[in-house]
Parts: structure tokens; sequence; C-alpha cells
């Protein structure tokens, strides 16, 4: 079955594009995603860029790093409108928790979230299936949720297939939710790993 034997590496956005080590799971504790250019950059190459002074500046593109909420906004606006898939996603999260100066605003953000599934990012997949599964904003659809999940979860997103180990455990699946969470723990999940 393709989604038990696809998705053990790790995409690409989980990759430092500095050092090109993995960035350790889960991504968004160990690393810092650069508003101007939409890269995830670990903490490391974050404080070596820092330690040769390029602290006003990003550690990938150089570009100076914004200082107000409006202006990081303005950078990934434009890069929304440039149909980036990373910035589609994280205004989306913005307007679904409300940062960044803008209002809590869940039907804007699943608006978003589902273009950038329609250019493949696997977060917004995880995303929108967390919100049809528990119908969160739109009408509860369980087998939609873990459609999505399982499209991330091929292309090697741990969040997703973590969701569908526990998915399966809950239904008393439990030789298949724990080869489910075996995959994200070899990739380095504690989650997936205590949860074994």
């Amino acid at each position: 079955e393709e989604l038990m034997s696809s998705g053990h590496e790790l995409p690409e956005g989980y990759i430092c594009p500095l050092c090109c080590l993995p960035i350790a799971l889960p991504v968004g504790k160990h690393s810092k995603l650069m508003p101007c250019c939409m890269k995830t950059v670990c903490y490391g190459c974050n404080l070596a860029s820092l330690r040769r002074g390029m602290g006003e500046s990003c550690a990938f593109c150089r570009a100076p790093t914004p200082d107000s909420d409006t202006a990081i906004l303005a950078l990934v606006q434009k890069r929304v409108d440039a149909k980036d898939p990373v910035a589609t996603e994280f205004l989306a999260h913005a307007y679904y928790h409300g940062n960044y100066g803008l209002q809590h605003d869940i039907p804007q953000a699943i608006e978003l979230w589902t273009e950038a599934v329609n250019l493949d990012n696997l977060d917004a997949h995880f995303q929108l299936g967390r919100m049809y599964f528990c119908g969160e904003g739109v009408e509860k659809d369980v087998g939609r949720g873990i459609r999505y999940w399982q499209h991330s979860a091929i292309r090697g997103h741990s969040e997703s297939r973590f969701m569908l180990g526990l998915h399966e455990y809950t239904n008393g699946n439990h030789e298949v939710a724990v080869q489910h969470l075996m995959i994200p723990a070899k990739m380095g999940d504690a989650d997936s790993l205590n949860e074994i």
C-alpha cells in the first residue's frame, strides 16, 4: 500500500537551506521561518549569522529583517501574490491565530489553506485535514480530513502521519497505528515515539 511504503523521508522544507542538515522535529521549535524569502532556517545557522554580525538581515537571503508586523505582512503578501505556497500557508496561519495584527478569521484562513493545498503545501494539507476532521469552521467530514492527512503523510509530513496513527489507535487498529507512528518516530519525532 502506497500509504505505508511512502513518506519515510523528511520533505524538502524540513532541511535547512544553509547547512543542508535536517531540522529536528518539530520543525517550528528548532527553526525560524524568514518572512522575506519564506525559507526555514535552523537555529544553528541563525546563531552563526548573528555571531557574524548579520543580526539585522536574513540569514538566507541577506535582506533587511522587517521590524514591524506591518512590514512582515507586506513581505508575506507580496509572496502570496506571487503564488508562494509557504507564504500562503503562513498568512492562513496568521489569520487563524490572529497574529501580526490581523483579526482572528477562520473562513479567511480556510480559504488561504485551500489555495496553499492547490499549490501543494504539505502543512496546508495537514491544517485542512485537522479542520475537516474536527469540523472547525467547516462541516465535519472525517473522511475528507483523513484524505488530506494521507496525501501529506505519503510525501513525508510527520504531523499528518502522527494524526493518522492516533486515528487508527482510536478505532482499535493498533497494529496499523504503530506502523504509522514508527515512521515519524524514525524521523526523530519524540511525540510519535512517546505515543508508541
